[in-house]
């Protein structure tokens, strides 16, 4: 594993700390790293779901705005 630095809004970083100190997760990070592992599961799904025009289309915005 890679060891990373965010900033979180103390709010999140408050909420994460409960769900640790309830036991729900072991540890902040785990809780995040759960969190993250979720949020590109559903990610990655809407871009597999796309047909190959969809997909491509949206690729082309995305490059657009880059510019």
């Amino acid at each position: 594993m890679k060891i990373i630095t965010i900033n979180l809004p103390e709010k999140y970083l408050d909420a994460i700390q409960t769900l640790n100190d309830l036991g729900i997760y072991p540890s902040r990070s785990e809780a995040i790293r759960i969190a993250l592992h979720n949020f590109l599961a559903n990610e990655l799904k809407m871009y597999k779901d796309l047909d190959d025009d969809s997909f491509k289309m949206l690729m082309r915005s995305k490059s657009n705005k880059r510019t």
